[in-house]
């Protein structure tokens, strides 16, 4: 058949196919499934997700849904397509492997138990072997049997994998100790027994994580509701929010969230689109403007003619490119899976060996049989597999203790390679609240009387200038008939006199002027990036106020951190440049990106990336859902929305930009440990095989070596809980 040529394949076109896979049990199942689809005919990219147990395949003219699914099931998984309305219903396939998965582990643990106890401790009785045969025989066959499964698959296609090792070790010692138990040679059952157990456990921890991860993007979903009030027939009319089409009317009352995108008609409102730009402050939307499906209307009624519905909203996009993104970070290979490609075929063809070597040598099938068996047995990868788990674990406890929670093992070594860390301003590196920062007046009732208008508008300047008074200890007057104008102000009566609040449009529309002095304290106060107005009364304007969004106290010390650590540092922000300029000012950032919507943080963090720079992101909004994602490393602060930690592969508690510091501190001495466990744990079985193949290691001296190396590993890993981070001040 000849190369289709490009015309052919601009006629043809292409298309993205989202699968189901299952079987996928490690990092390796990933890069071979990659691998199969990106030999096939027709397939221009293909992404596989452990975390959602998908793959996203573009197809061009020649591809075919059932030729790609058959490829994939001939190396042992199964790939189902999926329709375009079930593609992201992934919670409850999640949570139906964390059911199975814990019911193999309890089942595990509940057998493992009592044949480890009777193996160490247990008396030297017939009915105590018994017991253990049967006890371990249940665990290895039924709770260890997805092991056996995929090391046949991978048996069958010429490759192995750390579940490769985990069945060939188990099933030896489980092998071995029915043949001995009838020799009256030494046991191993407890062997195999405990080592499926702590693997489940390793597993069902794993996929726990994954569940996090697939209710980030459900979360996004539910932002924009459920129903909407539709203009039909004349009337108002409740409706499922599927049943919206483009140019139809929406309304949308005060307090109620936009259900799609669209263009204002009819009505003023004050909506809060911090889920876009992750500002705090609510932006007036009046005719001919344009709103956001998920954003909330806080102030006036508003009727929307509906632009885009579905998959063509901003929040369908955003939604993209969190699930694209997560796809696209496949988890990295775990170095005892690479070497397990190796490392399985070249313990069997010794083993095998050592058994024919020992029974030409010696002419004994016991002897032959038990060198042989003492090489698989200390080749189990007991310590190999704790090595990496052990220090996952006491690196994220220790995490946990400091604010810091980790979501998967393969997060360590991303952080390792970071180069750039960059930052969400509002919320992240300031505190997300409005505070009053500077009050300019020689009237002793301004800010009295300012703060008791404000105080009853119910908006967020107001919230703060009432709050900043108090903190003075200035009481705000009491106040009445207070009207507010919608991104200009507010006015109502204090004992007795029209005290009005507001811009200098404001002042001029309601016939109070501005004398010089007070235009020069206002356009100070704009240039800093505060947000500033007037106080006026009797015609007169008697001074000026300026709220602002105050930087956390430890941001600038946290930033240096970061540079003395080689790592450069930015801001992206939905802010606008002069308050972004400001924060950056304050805090030594010079690499400041402004006005950015969700999707524009996203594509500059993947072009830096696409550059060979690594990158964090720290954010606490829904707007920042795909930086989260997009970035090698994202860090979602506990005190941000639900989507931005579910979202993130960290979470900093407490919302110390310092908590960022530690955080990579900490991987990387987790990172240490890890390869420190691996070099053990690999040199134990370099200087162990071969004593084992030459007779000087029966399976009991093998098992006990196996359970020293175990113990090494384990106590390097503990070394993790006593690092103490620097402190950052």
């Amino acid at each position: 058949m000849e190369t289709m040529t490009s015309q052919t394949l601009e006629d043809t076109g292409s298309r993205d196919v989202v699968f189901k896979v299952t079987g996928m049990t490690c990092g390796s199942c990933v890069a071979r499934i990659e691998q199969v689809l990106a030999g096939q005919d027709g397939v221009s990219e293909a992404v596989v997700d452990l975390a959602s147990n998908q793959a996203r395949v573009t197809l061009t003219g020649t591809g075919s849904e059932e030729r790609v699914a058959r490829a994939v099931g001939d190396i042992g998984y199964r790939m189902t397509a999926l329709e375009a309305d079930t593609q992201r219903d992934v919670e409850a396939d999640d949570a139906e492997e964390r059911k199975a998965g814990w019911r193999r582990f309890l089942l595990a643990a509940v057998l493992a138990v009592p044949t480890i106890v009777l193996g160490m401790a247990g008396p030297a009785a017939e009915w105590s072997a018994v017991t253990q045969a049967v006890l371990s025989t249940v665990v290895v066959v039924w709770a260890g049997r997805s092991f056996h499964q995929v090391a046949w698959k991978r048996l069958r296609h010429g490759g192995a994998s750390m579940d490769s090792l985990i069945s060939l070790g188990t099933l030896a010692s489980w092998a071995y100790s029915l043949w001995a138990l009838q020799a009256g040679e030494p046991l191993f059952f407890e062997t195999a027994a405990a080592i499926i157990m702590f693997v489940l456990l390793g597993r069902y921890l794993e996929a726990r994580a994954k569940g996090r991860a697939s209710r980030a993007v459900s979360r996004l979903l539910e932002l924009s509701g459920r129903e909407a009030r539709v203009l039909r027939s004349g009337a108002w009319t409740t409706v499922p929010i599927e049943e919206i089409g483009v140019g139809d009317h929406v309304e949308v009352v005060p307090g109620g969230r936009v259900p799609v995108d669209g263009v204002v008609i009819e009505g003023v409102g004050a909506v809060d689109e911090s889920m876009i730009t992750g500002e705090p402050l609510p932006v007036m939307r009046e005719t001919g403007d344009r709103v956001v499906g998920g954003t909330v209307n806080q102030t006036g009624r508003l009727v929307i003619d509906v632009t885009h519905v579905g998959d063509d909203t901003l929040l369908a996009e955003v939604v993209r490119i969190v699930e694209a993104a997560r796809a696209s970070k496949a988890p990295i290979q775990r170095l005892a899976d690479r070497v397990s490609g190796v490392f399985v075929p070249v313990v069997v063809v010794v083993a095998l060996g050592t058994l024919v070597g020992w029974l030409v040598a010696s002419g004994d099938l016991t002897t032959a049989l038990r060198n042989s068996v003492a090489v698989l047995i200390i080749a189990c990868p007991c310590a190999l597999g704790l090595a990496t788990p052990t220090a996952i674990a006491v690196g994220a406890g220790r995490g946990a203790e400091l604010g810091v929670v980790f979501r998967s093992a393969e997060v360590f070594e991303r952080i390792e390679k970071l180069q750039r860390v960059a930052f969400d301003k509002t919320g992240t590196l300031t505190t997300g609240r409005m505070s009053l920062s500077q009050v300019e007046s020689e009237d002793p009732r301004f800010l009295a009387w300012v703060a008791g208008v404000e105080g009853g508008t119910g908006h967020p300047l107001g919230e703060a200038v009432e709050s900043g008074a108090r903190a003075l200890g200035v009481a705000p007057a009491p106040s009445s008939d207070v009207v507010l104008f919608p991104g200009m102000g507010a006015e109502g009566t204090v004992e007795g006199t029209l005290v009005t609040v507001g811009t200098p449009e404001l002042m001029e529309q309601r016939g109070i002027s501005l004398d010089p002095r007070w235009e020069q304290e206002l356009a100070a106060a704009r240039g800093s990036g505060l947000t500033a107005f007037a106080g006026a009364w009797d015609g007169e304007v008697r001074g000026v106020l300026s709220v602002a969004d105050t930087t956390r106290p430890t941001a600038s010390a946290a930033l240096t951190s970061l540079r003395r650590r080689e790592l450069a540092t930015a801001m992206l922000t939905g802010d606008h440049e002069t308050p972004a300029g400001a924060v950056g000012e304050e805090l030594g950032i010079t690499d400041i990106h402004a006005r950015l919507l969700p999707q524009d943080k996203a594509a500059l963090i993947d072009s830096w990336q696409e550059e060979g720079e690594p990158t964090a992101f720290v954010g606490d909004g829904v707007n920042d859902a795909p930086a989260l994602a997009t970035a090698s490393v994202g860090m979602g602060t506990g005190t941000g929305s639900d989507l931005a930690i579910e979202t993130a592969d960290v979470t900093l508690m407490s919302g110390n930009p310092t908590q960022a510091v530690t955080a990579i501190d900490l991987a990387r001495r987790t990172l240490r440990g890890i390869r420190q466990n691996l070099w053990w744990a690999f040199a134990y079985n370099v200087a162990a095989i071969p004593l084992a193949v030459a007779g000087l290691l029966d399976p009991m001296i093998a098992s006990v070596a196996m359970a020293l190396s175990s113990v090494s590993v384990v106590s390097n890993s503990l070394r993790i809980r006593r690092w103490n981070p620097e402190q950052v001040s």
